[in-house]
């Protein structure tokens, strides 16, 4: 059966690939996809399988064309959740890999080292206040609280939204190795990535 895949990259911050295998599984595919020309490797934030995929692949493009980086390449600029909650309406079996896709532990130790130096999220960045409830996009039955500008409070502790992020997958059966909070967690239906973009967008046109 098809498969659609929507992947990320710590390289490439802000794009979103939303690619179809008919014959590979996706583990595959992003294998292939990892070349020398490519910094770091691809991860996969979701993905399903699903009836025709080449029509949903073309109805994804189609959804997202304002923001196709080239015609000729698949790579979208926008946050990965809204092409997911897409995704998921048409979905018969989520196929998203719960390892991490690597060819090698060098590779793995690059992600998490990349990860590590992006610095942990700042609310006011989007706008966020503190006492602010998140809700997590995979099982919104797990929340958490905006404890300061640059933590929450998850489970009764203090810690980030990367960290706790990394360890709601973990019990969800995904054994990553990293993962992006802010693509995760929500703030009134937006992943904290997504808001920060329109916040940074915002103040780009006020200077203009």
């Amino acid at each position: 059966m098809d498969k659609i895949y929507l992947l990320t990259n710590q390289a490439m911050p802000n794009l979103v690939k939303i690619g179809l295998t008919a014959k590979e599984d996706v583990e595959d595919r992003m294998k292939e996809m990892d070349m020398t020309s490519v910094p770091l490797p691809f991860e996969c934030y979701y993905a399903a399988e699903v009836e025709n995929g080449p029509k949903v692949e073309k109805a994804l493009h189609s959804a997202f064309t304002e923001s196709r980086v080239r015609s000729s390449r698949e790579f979208f600029e926008i946050d990965p959740n809204r092409a997911k909650v897409i995704l998921e309406l048409v979905a018969v079996k989520e196929v998203t890999p719960h390892e991490q896709v690597v060819s090698s532990p060098e590779d793995t130790e690059a992600l998490v080292k990349s990860a590590g130096k992006v610095g942990r999220f700042r609310f006011s960045t989007a706008g966020i206040p503190i006492g602010a409830t998140l809700t997590f996009s995979r099982d919104e039955t797990k929340t958490a609280t905006v404890s300061s500008d640059n933590s929450i409070n998850f489970n009764g502790e203090k810690t980030s939204v990367s960290r706790s992020a990394l360890e709601i997958m973990h019990s969800l059966g995904y054994n990553w190795k990293t993962c992006d909070g802010t693509a995760f967690w929500l703030y009134n239906g937006q992943t904290l990535k997504e808001k920060r973009r329109e916040r940074e967008a915002l103040g780009q046109e006020a200077e203009e």
